[in-house]
């Protein structure tokens, strides 16, 4: 079984009208999880990157376990006020208002070269700020990687033509 088949739609979630793509099915197979990090892994082994960078929440969940894989430090970006140390922050448009992320400023060097990885592009909101976020500390951001694309969404569009891996497109 591929792990696409484990997403699961939730229609009208989070407000009527949104079809939820939830990855909890795919987490819980451990088949399902390990093919997806496996499929990343074997993407950016031997590709001279400094950093792996997970964006609060989903993302930690496939960051995290990929920069073990690959003996890389684990970047995390989170939402305003939830890191401890000095923070740089970045404050984006969403469809109703703002919202705020949030990345320690020891987190990666000038000439550090980062993979950016969530769960999901949609808009592109949260991926283009937070990829702004990493070059704001003076790092390249070398590919962004997701697990699911909503295509009819266009977020690409919004990225600043960075790379975008997708390890499936609906």
């Amino acid at each position: 079984m591929r792990f696409e088949q484990l997403i699961r739609e939730v229609k009208d979630f989070p407000k009527p009208g949104i079809n939820f793509r939830d990855i909890t099915p795919v987490l819980q197979n451990p088949t399902g999880f390990k093919e997806i990090i496996d499929s990343f892994t074997e993407r950016y082994q031997g590709q001279n990157i400094q950093g792996i960078a997970g964006i609060e929440s989903r993302g930690f969940l496939i960051a995290a376990p990929l920069a073990k894989e690959l003996e890389l430090p684990l970047l995390l970006i989170r939402k305003k006020g939830k890191l401890p140390f000095k923070t740089k922050s970045i404050t984006y448009d969403l469809e109703y208002g703002t919202d705020s992320l949030e990345i320690h400023i020891d987190s990666a060097a000038k000439s550090d070269r980062i993979v950016l990885i969530d769960d999901l592009l949609a808009t592109g909101g949260t991926l283009a700020a937070a990829a702004k976020l990493i070059e704001n500390l003076g790092a390249t951001v070398v590919e962004l990687g997701v697990i699911i694309e909503l295509v009819e969404l266009n977020g690409r569009n919004k990225l600043n033509h960075l790379p975008v891996h997708s390890l499936c497109q609906v």
